[in-house]
Formats: structure tokens, C-alpha cells, sequence
């Protein structure tokens, strides 16, 4: 069957026009392709009746999902807590542990769940491939400025039961009366890196004068103002062997310059671990004649298992001591509010996870799964005792247009089925009684042709135009408002 035969079936059913004459119609050929294409019109138009269907049925159950939930809203207070419930007013953010339940607490003392949103920024994701952000063009077109840009999009986000600005957003967002996160990158602006999985020497005499001058010009200036909810250390930063590399943190210590303060201590906690050379050269597979030849040793690699506890054990003391600056930085600069950990990528090193005890408010994790990781999250608090803030998570559709082939969490077909996964995910999670609240990530998608690092995924509440999408933020308002209520009647 030629393409000629095709076109001439098609022309019967669409408005194309093709130079095939009539009598062609008579052909046998072209009257097997008219049945092809009517079948494949046909089908069409099955699965867009289909698809109307699913979306009146999901609007009809939103519907009754949102029933009474704006009468529900009387029960918060200015800040976004629950009324329901109380702990002490401190006049700050902050936790506390409530018969057996964790929560986070205003500064009026009414309990509170972070119901966050990341990115929510003026200027997001600029695309290395167009030289130009799409967003903050079309916010432009529409707001003129950013402060009416900021008062419009939060409002927003307290309507689809947001209470809380994540990471990521734009300044023009922390005065809008609504809590709000700030990440200091504190590592970061000591080597590390987290797309690279690059390390920071925090043993480094740069790295405490980094900590002090961050937390000086960014958190002293903050420490009286009651909707900060806290501080994010950093974010995503390598403990181990990942997905950006297979070493261990003494390995990567064990390459620092020998005059660095970092290869100074690996090679003292290796010597003080070890009685003799052979006993460390039978454990690390080295032919060292004295343990004085570590300074100058580069490369480390065992696989015995005395190795593998030096490997872990130095973990916590690097995480021990990262903690421990920036805490005391910090609380020099603002003793007011939270630290809410670093953000782990996942559950890579429980040594980093157990060095937060006594330094750290909240410990926070990025999770993009189809459901919270419960085992790793019940494991991480019962490492340090803290409750458990989820980062990030998210859910990416097929039906948006984007390419969704770079980016973490997972892909489902439609817009419905991220609204459920939002509303199934944070249910089991908040069910938790360590849980204190969850971030989705992030406010607008991001770039087809991506962003610097390639990501190009539909992770928005809205679209790259700004537009909201309906099932998804209709559904965060239906699951988010009341969670608090439900909680406390489970325990």
C-alpha cells in the first residue's frame, strides 16, 4: 500500500487537502486504507471520550473530597497551625514530642505540619539551550514585577494548603506572611558539590570562617523574625559511595593534599586505630614499612572488613564535625531557630544520619518514591531521636508534553494520577509519628529543552506558563487541610 493510497483514505475524513482524483477512490487499496484510517479516528476519538470520562469522574471525587474543607480553615491560626492542639509558645518555629506524636510548633504554640513547596522563584530554571527562562518571562507578562508576582503566587499556595516556602525561592517570598526555609549551602561554599558529589574539607580552617561569615550575614539578621521556620545546612551532599561515585569519605580525605587539615585527620584516625604497620597493612592490603608513609599514601582500597569499619567509622567523624560548625554557627548568629538538617539524598551513610543527635533540630531527606521510604525513615530517627522532615518529593506525567527523561521520582500516565500519588504519599507519610511535614518539589516545571543540569521534567504545581494544574493543587488542598485533626485521632 503506497502513501498515496493513505492520503486519499485520509481526505475522505479531514479537511486535508490532497491532489488525488476520484476515481482513485475506487481503488481497492485506497478503500483497505479508508477502513485504516476511519479505525484509527475511530479509536481516537474512544480514547478522548475515555479520557473526558476519567476526568468527570476525578472531578466528581475531588468534589467530595473537598467537602467542608474550607470550613476547616477556621481551625488554623496566621501561621498555618492547628488549633486543635497545643505546645508552648515560644514566639518561634520548633519542635516538640506530644503524647508520643511529633510536631512541629508555632510561635503561638498551636501545632503544625510543614506543607511546603520548593522553587517557588521568580527566576527559575534558565535553559543553557534557549539562553532564557520561559517562567519568569511569562510571570513578567502577566504580574509586571516581582513583589506582585510574590503576593499572588503565595496566595496561591495557601489555597492549595500550603503554609510553607521551601528551598530554593525567591526572597520576594520570605515577608508574605508565611513560613518560610532558608538552604545557607554551607558546604557548598567550601567545595562541595553536590551534582559532582565533590567533598568539602570541614576540618579546614576555611570551613569554620565560611560557616561564621554565612551564618553572620544570613541568619543573624533573621534571628527575631517569627516566620522563618528554620535553616537547610546544605543539600544532597555525598557520604559514601552513591550514584555520583563508589568511595568512601576516608578515601576521598586520603587524596586531599598532604598539608591539608582533612588528610591530616584521616591519617591520625588511621594511626591511632592500628598497633602496628602489618596490622594495618593486613587490614588495607598496603606495604607500608611504617604508618609515617600514610601522609603520603593517595589511594586506599579494601574490601576486608576492618577496613570497611575505619570507612564507616570515619564517616561519623567527618558528619560529627560538619554538624558541630555549623550548629555553632548558627546558634552564635541565631539561637532562635531551627536547624533542619542537610537534606540527605537517602538513607546512604546511618553513621552521617547518627552525628546529627544534639546538633540538629529536624533531620530532612529528598524522597522521590512511588510511597515514603517508611523503613529508612523509621530508621534515621531511631539513629538521633529527631522527627523527619521529607524534603522533596514529586511525581512527573506523561501528558504533560515534557520530555520527563532526566530528573528523579517517578512517572505515572496523567495529571490525576499525580494527585493521587501527592495524596497517597503524604497520607502514609503524615501517618508517621515522627513525620513533621513534607516539601513537594517543586512550583513550576522545568524546561523541555532543561535546565543546567539537564533535568526537563513536569515536577510543577504549574505549568511553565504559570498555569495552575487543577487536579494536582486541588488535591494537595483536599489531603493537606484536616491532616492534623486525623492525626491526632489515630493516636
Amino acid at each position: 500500500m503506497s502513501q498515496i493510497h493513505v492520503l486519499a483514505a485520509a481526505s475522505q475524513f479531514t479537511n486535508m487537502r490532497y491532489p488525488v482524483s476520484w476515481p482513485a477512490m475506487r481503488d481497492p487499496l485506497v478503500l483497505l486504507a479508508s477502513g485504516i484510517v476511519l479505525t484509527v479516528l475511530v479509536i481516537a476519538s474512544l480514547g478522548y471520550v475515555s479520557r473526558v470520562i476519567e476526568e468527570k469522574r476525578y472531578r466528581d471525587e475531588l468534589d467530595r473530597l473537598l467537602e467542608g474543607k474550607q470550613d476547616l480553615m477556621e481551625e488554623y491560626d496566621e501561621y498555618g497551625g492547628w488549633k486543635g492542639l497545643r505546645g508552648n509558645a515560644t514566639g518561634f518555629f520548633h519542635v516538640e514530642r506530644i503524647a508520643g506524636t511529633w510536631w512541629i510548633v508555632d510561635p503561638l504554640g498551636n501545632v503544625f505540619m510543614s506543607k511546603g513547596c520548593n522553587n517557588v522563584n521568580y527566576y527559575p530554571d534558565w535553559s543553557p539551550a534557549t539562553g532564557r527562562s520561559d517562567y519568569n518571562e511569562a510571570v513578567k507578562r502577566t504580574y509586571g514585577n516581582e513583589e506582585d508576582w510574590a503576593t499572588a503566587s503565595i496566595d496561591r499556595l495557601k489555597s492549595w494548603g500550603f503554609n510553607t516556602i521551601g528551598a530554593w525561592s525567591s526572597s520576594s517570598t520570605w515577608n508574605k506572611s508565611i513560613a518560610y526555609t532558608i538552604i545557607l549551602d554551607i558546604a557548598a561554599s567550601s567545595g562541595a558539590d553536590w551534582l559532582s558529589g565533590g567533598v568539602a574539607d570541614v576540618f579546614s580552617e576555611e570551613f569554620s570562617l565560611a560557616a561564621d561569615r554565612i551564618a553572620r550575614e544570613r541568619c543573624a539578621p533573621r534571628k527575631d523574625d517569627p516566620w522563618l521556620l528554620g535553616y537547610f545546612l546544605d543539600n544532597e551532599l555525598r557520604w559514601g559511595p552513591d550514584w555520583r561515585g563508589s568511595t568512601t569519605l576516608l578515601q576521598e580525605y586520603m587524596k586531599m593534599p598532604t598539608n591539608s587539615m582533612g588528610k591530616r585527620k584521616a591519617v591520625e584516625f588511621l594511626t591511632s586505630r592500628y598497633l602496628s604497620t602489618s596490622e594495618f597493612n593486613l587490614a588495607w592490603g598496603t606495604q607500608l614499612e611504617n604508618l609515617d608513609q600514610l601522609l603520603a599514601l593517595t589511594q586506599l582500597s579494601s574490601t576486608t572488613e576492618r577496613a570497611g569499619r575505619d570507612s564507616s567509622e570515619f564517616t561519623f567523624v567527618v558528619a560529627e564535625r560538619y554538624f558541630t560548625v555549623c550548629n555553632r554557627a548558627i546558634k552564635s548568629a541565631d539561637p532562635n531557630h531551627m536547624i533542619l538538617g542537610c537534606r540527605f539524598a537517602y538513607l546512604s551513610s546511618e553513621e552521617a544520619v547518627k552525628a546529627m543527635a544534639g546538633l540538629c533540630d529536624v533531620v530532612s531527606f529528598s524522597a522521590y518514591s512511588p510511597s515514603p521510604p517508611l523503613n529508612d525513615m523509621r530508621r534515621a530517627h531511631e539513629l538521633n531521636g529527631l522527627p523527619v522532615l521529607i524534603s522533596e518529593f514529586s511525581f512527573r506525567a506523561r501528558d504533560s508534553g515534557l520530555p520527563n527523561t532526566r530528573g528523579a521520582g517517578p512517572i505515572v500516565s496523567t495529571q490525576i494520577d499525580r494527585a493521587r500519588g501527592f495524596r497517597d504519599y503524604v497520607a502514609a507519610w503524615m501517618a508517621e509519628p515522627y513525620a513533621v511535614g513534607y516539601h513537594w518539589f517543586e512550583h513550576s516545571d522545568q524546561p523541555k529543552e532543561g535546565r543546567f543540569d539537564g533535568e526537563n521534567s513536569n515536577y510543577g504545581l504549574v505549568t511553565i506558563s504559570d498555569l495552575p494544574y487543577e487536579f494536582l493543587t486541588k488535591a494537595a488542598f483536599a489531603t493537606s487541610v484536616g491532616l492534623e485533626s486525623a492525626r491526632v485521632s489515630r493516636s
